[in-house]
């Protein structure tokens, strides 16, 4: 009898080189990893892909490192690497805080920073610490590497500048300068997907970005102009609810998300000036 995954084809890749060759010469492939959100779609019937690439044992990809003066974090990294990773504790307690709030146990486990980048969700728990921090992408072909610039990445709703024949190796954080802030709302204390997240950092300058309010996560440049220039906290609030652009869904509706955007920029400032 035919199961579920009958129709299905995995490419097993013994090295990096080579995954990179399939993608370019036996596409188009889909490459995987954790499976957290992949297997959702196989059990309730909407999974489209049929040729699957499987990363997952590739160490190439995994690592957390210093690299002169960037952070570099393997695309493999789990959610759990990334909580007990000392080097991200110290230089981006974010990005720890942030990997907490990832589902259960086992979903840390398994879940990779770099599958929350290219599934390009709004909704991605990692991607506003990312924005934040000016994270920088670094995608590799079988003709080459090439790094993007997060805020370069996504160009609409699940959609990047990722080219079918490229794979995330992984993601390149500068220094961050300043206290940094992550807040993460929804439905449940744990095990749910994000109604608004929020990260931020107070330094020289103010970061704000925030995910679940657009169709992609976004930077708050208006919100961040008028509070590092001194502009009140209410001007900035009024310009924080005028940068985003939420929807009712099935989570929350769009009032909800403003006036949590609102109140957690509010927290964000007060804490940060304490």
């Amino acid at each position: 009898m035919k199961g579920a995954i009958s129709p299905l084809t995995l490419l097993e890749p013994r090295s990096l080189p080579e995954a990179l060759r399939m993608l370019r010469d036996d596409g188009p492939l889909t490459p995987l990893a954790g499976c957290t959100d992949l297997y959702v779609n196989l059990n309730f019937g909407t999974l489209k892909d049929k040729r699957f690439l499987n990363l997952w044992p590739l160490d190439a990809l995994r690592g957390i490192r210093l690299r002169g003066e960037m952070l570099s974090i393997g695309a493999l990294t789990t959610y759990t690497e990334l909580q007990r990773s000392a080097l991200v504790r110290r230089r981006i307690p974010m990005l720890a805080a942030a990997a907490r709030e990832v589902g259960g146990v086992q979903i840390q486990n398994r879940g990779t920073i770099g599958g929350n980048v290219v599934n390009a969700s709004p909704a991605g728990d990692t991607l506003p610490v990312l924005a934040a921090a000016e994270a920088r992408l670094v995608l590799a072909s079988a003709g080459g590497r090439r790094r993007v610039a997060f805020a370069d990445f996504y160009t609409g709703y699940r959609k990047s500048v990722m080219r079918p024949d490229e794979l995330l190796l992984g993601i390149a954080i500068p220094r961050l300068r300043g206290r940094q802030h992550f807040r993460k709302v929804g439905t449940r204390a744990a095990q749910a997907i994000s109604k608004v997240v929020m990260a931020a950092v107070i330094g020289p300058s103010v970061r704000i970005a925030i995910g679940s309010v657009a169709p992609t996560v976004i930077r708050a440049r208006r919100t961040e102009s008028l509070l590092s220039s001194g502009g009140s906290l209410a001007d900035a609030r009024e310009a924080l609810l005028s940068e985003i652009a939420p929807i009712d869904d099935l989570r929350s509706t769009a009032d909800y998300r403003r006036r949590v955007c609102g109140n957690l920029l509010e927290r964000f400032w007060r804490e940060a000036r304490a």
